[in-house]
């Protein structure tokens, strides 16, 4: 080969090159600056599009043009963070650290333009935002048994950290609510009868009150027994009756300051109302991001298995052993998931007449579940007619023993039904043919009912006895006076009782059932026995219904004992230290996990319908039944509810004519109205997202067939060149 030759191939290999470079550029830029028509009808969403415009006339052109290929997104989404730099930061995009810093110096550039009290308007609103921030990080650091938490939540996961959560949410609420209680009544008579200030306490007129409904019979001070403090400590009565814990001590009518008279009984009003509707709106804030969680969740049930697949590990977890329990929590669920597709096919394939003998066997089985719970109501109703009957015996006619449990008897006939009913429960279920994550919620949501409708039951019990009287005894003072003197009192009585026995109870249960039990499966593991006993779990639906129970007492009983929240915030603290203990050391996770956001979401649902339950009692207690006239701040009231028009009577004129307007049927009718018209414009208004999110999902699902198509066809592209010759 010449030297001729050899200089000429190099100079022919770039010529090539170039030429070839230019044919690809000249195609990349057919195929994507000014692509043909007929190539872009022969995308999927295209012809989704074509045949939804033949079937729909009238389509909107939002969606039109969201279901249209566009080339100008980046743009389009690049000038509306411009324009939205002056209001949002830009850290809440999703954009990576070269795009960020461009438009940093985009708004450093506009900055410059401005005047200078936008500047400074500018810069204060984001040194407010800094100070937020650090003020954030502050109280993270300072957050109650933060470390503890954490530390659970590593070596259990995020199901059994909600519970903890969930009970330092309790313990901050009670806290809030007694700190309500505490400035409201107590703070004042403290500063009084401690001679703090300079006031006095105002003594309530017995006007118009008979002299024998004003008798309140005192404890006898003579010999007293060893136990008899026991007793009272356990039990509320003898020298606690007469202590602030409980309604009784309150009897006066306001504190004289110098400039004005603090009116105790409208305050103590206000402060029932406070905290009921504080625990509303706190339990309403937080169940709110677990709403949506479950909301979006429950859409689709491929989204559940894609969410278990691919979402489903728990990155908080370092133990071994917990890490093998969550992968057979993982396959636990998605046999559950199957297993539901199973039952809903069966469902589907179901004739006519099985579905006439299922829904006739549920009917009698839940008519079997309506008289286990009509026994239980009448087995507290006659515990509780029989405790408040033998109570009122002289303590010297009865031993240690005999007091205590007659005193006891309705809270423990309440304890052994919400012990035996959830076992009841899950054997009647078996046989209802429900899918399992159905037989769970049915399960719990039975408990929760017979839970909290028992304290509902005592209340009303103890109402039904206050209200009733023989040969028209009740007719002086609208009460039974004679068993009754104080009837608020002795409801806080039952509430405290019923308060230190659900303490007891857990305490005794995990000293005496969960540690032996751990140590005879830790040391005699060889018995068979023994092993099919297995170790204690912690179960969390169990664990939360205990703990709700405690806190709707607390509801209840803090209008009848005002420093019951304090008794509930210690009690708390001590469960949640016990509780850590026996998660530690005596019991194991339950196999059967909860997801923290489902956990959360299910705690504050439950925790609602007890504040609910707790407000009817509380509201017939305030409103008919009439308060006592020998002790508490109400005694000049016929109810309690009768302070608010005293207090409306005090106003101006115009101020009660205005308070008269709004409390009268031609106000409340048009007030109903227009509610009732907003909320059908807000179902309207989710009406309408939820169309447009199904839009977006349609768009998204055939912008995927779109990319497969394009590939496919880039592929088959790629095989064409491939297959030309040279």
């Amino acid at each position: 080969m010449s030297e001729s030759s050899v200089g000429e191939l190099p100079a022919r290999r770039p010529s090539r090159q170039l030429a070839t470079h230019q044919e690809n550029l000249s195609v990349d830029s057919s195929c994507f600056s000014s692509p043909p028509v007929n190539f872009l009808q022969e995308l999927p969403s295209y012809r989704s599009a074509t045949r939804r415009r033949t079937t729909v006339l009238a389509r909107d052109k939002q969606s039109s043009i969201l279901l249209k290929p566009s080339d100008s997104y980046s743009s389009q989404r690049e000038g509306e963070i411009t324009e939205n730099l002056n209001t949002q930061s830009i850290r809440k995009y999703a954009l990576n650290i070269s795009e960020k810093r461009r438009l940093r110096d985009i708004q450093e550039t506009q900055m410059q333009y401005l005047s200078e009290w936008d500047q400074w308007k500018r810069y204060s609103s984001k040194s407010w935002k800094r100070f937020l921030e650090k003020a954030h990080e502050m109280t993270d650091h300072l957050e109650l048994w933060r470390k503890d938490i954490r530390s659970i939540e590593g070596k259990f996961g995020t199901g059994i950290r909600s519970y903890f959560s969930f009970l330092r949410f309790l313990v901050l609420l009670n806290s809030v609510i007694f700190l309500i209680i505490f400035t409201l009544v107590l703070l004042p008579v403290l500063l009084t009868k401690y001679k703090v200030t300079n006031s006095t306490f105002v003594l309530i007129p017995f006007n118009d009150i008979d002299m024998e409904c004003t008798v309140y019979p005192v404890s006898s001070s003579g010999l007293i027994y060893f136990y008899s403090y026991a007793i009272d400590l356990l039990s509320g009565t003898g020298f606690l009756e007469g202590t602030s814990l409980f309604y009784g001590h309150y009897t006066i009518d306001g504190v004289k300051f110098q400039n004005f008279t603090y009116d105790l009984p409208l305050a103590y009003l206000i402060s029932t109302i406070a905290y009921l509707a504080l625990s509303l709106l706190w339990i309403v804030k937080r169940s709110v991001e677990g709403f949506k969680i479950n909301l979006i969740r429950s859409e689709e049930h491929f989204q559940s298995y894609c969410n278990k697949i691919f979402a489903g590990w728990d990155f908080c977890i370092t133990s071994h052993s917990t890490a093998s329990l969550r992968h057979s929590s993982l396959r636990y669920e998605l046999r559950a998931d199957l297993e539901e597709e199973r039952i809903r096919q069966k469902i589907a394939e179901r004739t006519s007449e099985e579905t006439i003998r299922i829904y006739s066997l549920r009917l009698v089985l839940n008519g079997l579940v309506l008289a286990v719970l009509s026994v239980c109501f009448y087995a507290i109703y006659v515990a509780t007619t029989f405790s408040q009957e033998h109570m009122k015996k002289e303590i010297d006619k009865m031993v240690f023993g005999e007091n205590l449990v007659i005193s006891y008897l309705p809270s423990i006939v309440i304890t052994l039904a919400n012990f035996i009913t959830p076992i009841i429960f899950s054997k009647i279920i078996r046989y209802e043919d429900y899918s399992p994550g159905f037989e769970v919620r049915l399960t719990i949501l039975r408990c929760v009912f017979m839970r909290l409708a028992t304290i509902c039951v005592l209340v009303f019990t103890l109402g039904s006895k206050i209200t009733s009287c023989g040969d028209d005894a009740c007719e002086l003072c609208g009460y039974n006076q004679k068993l009754y003197p104080c009837w608020e009192t002795q409801v806080g009585q039952e509430m405290y009782k019923l308060m230190v026995f659900d303490f007891i109870i857990i305490m005794a249960v995990t000293l005496f059932v969960d540690f032996p039990r751990k140590l005879l499966v830790t040391y005699c593991s060889s018995s068979k026995l023994i092993q099919c006993w297995g170790q204690q779990e912690f179960a969390i639906p169990d664990n939360v219904l205990g703990i709700v129970y405690g806190q709707t007492i607390c509801w209840i009983g803090a209008f009848f004992s005002p420093l019951l929240p304090a008794v509930a915030t210690l009690k708390f603290i001590i469960i949640f230290y016990v509780k850590k203990l026996s998660l530690l050391y005596t019991c194991r996770p339950s196999p059967r996990q909860f997801r923290a956001s489902n956990s959360n979401f299910f705690f504050l649902l439950v925790l609602l319908i007890g504040l609910c339950l707790a407000v009817i009692p509380l509201t017939i207690s305030m409103s008919r039944i009439p308060s006592s006239k020998a002790c508490g701040p109400f005694t000049n009231f016929n109810t309690t509810w009768d302070v608010i028009p005293k207090m409306v009577s005090t106003f101006p004129s115009s101020l009660q004519s205005l308070v008269r307007a709004i409390t009268s049927e031609a106000f409340a009718v048009p007030f109903f109205m227009i509610i009732c018209l907003i909320m059908f414009y807000f179902i309207a208004l989710a009406g309408a997202h939820k169309r447009v999110v199904d839009q977006l999902r349609e768009q998204l699902s055939l912008e995927g067939r779109d990319k497969r198509y394009l590939i496919q066809k880039l592929t088959e592209a790629q095989r064409d060149m491939r297959s030309q010759p040279l």
